[in-house]
């Protein structure tokens, strides 16, 4: 179980509602505790809708809404969208610059983002690309790119981020109790409403479960679970 609280956190996901679905209470418990948490969101969000109907400015109007409303149940510090096109991230030197520029200016105590290797969540499920690449980028960034100084120089002073837990693990091998923010958590999921069009309260219901389910293997009643890694400087 992970009780330490960073001063400094950066959470770095693909589109607008995964960091609240993949780490929301254990950014909330953080935050709550006196951490600056920022959030790093990569795409504008603007494919995610079944309505064929939707014109993807306006949705992507409306996830930055639901963001922000999300954000402040979180109580995040900060949050950027780096506004590349959903469905299109591409791992390029661009990409990986921009996510070492802001470790290095942050200086993260921990980061947060999609496991790259969980590819394959039972027979009918996978893992979308954009979580899969953003997941691989952020590794990159965070080691060996942002620790050295000979990587992206104009970047600003290298930082060595200690650790980094990547959540929508097949793994997870350290857990996070969020019974006393589950409820943040499932309140700022709910508000990702372009994304979950299920009667009112039944996304709630299916982020208390799964935490549930985390709470058992991790012997508590709330939990998130985490693959850690963990870098010297």
């Amino acid at each position: 179980m992970i009780d330490e609280i960073p001063e400094v956190a950066l959470a770095v996901y693909a589109h607008p509602d995964d960091a609240d679905v993949a780490c929301g209470g254990t950014l909330a418990r953080w935050a709550k505790a006196g951490a600056a948490v920022h959030v790093v969101i990569c795409t504008d969000g603007g494919k995610g809708s079944l309505d064929p109907a939707a014109k993807s400015k306006k949705l992507t109007a409306q996830r930055v809404a639901e963001l922000e409303e999300s954000s402040a149940l979180i109580g995040v510090t900060s949050v950027t969208n780096l506004g590349f096109p959903d469905g299109e991230l591409v791992d390029s030197d661009d990409f990986r610059r921009t996510l070492v520029e802001r470790i290095r200016a942050l200086r993260p105590d921990v980061v947060c983002g999609h496991d790259p290797t969980a590819f394959f969540f039972g027979q009918t499920y996978f893992n979308h690309r954009d979580h899969r690449i953003a997941g691989t980028a952020l590794l990159d960034a965070v080691s060996p790119a942002a620790a050295l100084p000979l990587y992206f120089p104009d970047a600003g002073p290298p930082h060595q981020v200690p650790t980094v837990l990547l959540s929508g693990t097949l793994e997870p091998d350290e857990w996070v109790d969020v019974s006393d923010t589950i409820e943040a958590k499932a309140a700022a999921v709910e508000c990702h409403r372009t994304q979950f069009n299920e009667q009112e309260g039944l996304v709630g219901e299916a982020i208390r479960h799964r935490a549930e389910e985390e709470g058992k293997r991790a012997g508590t009643r709330y939990a998130e679970g985490f693959r850690r890694l963990t870098f010297r400087a």
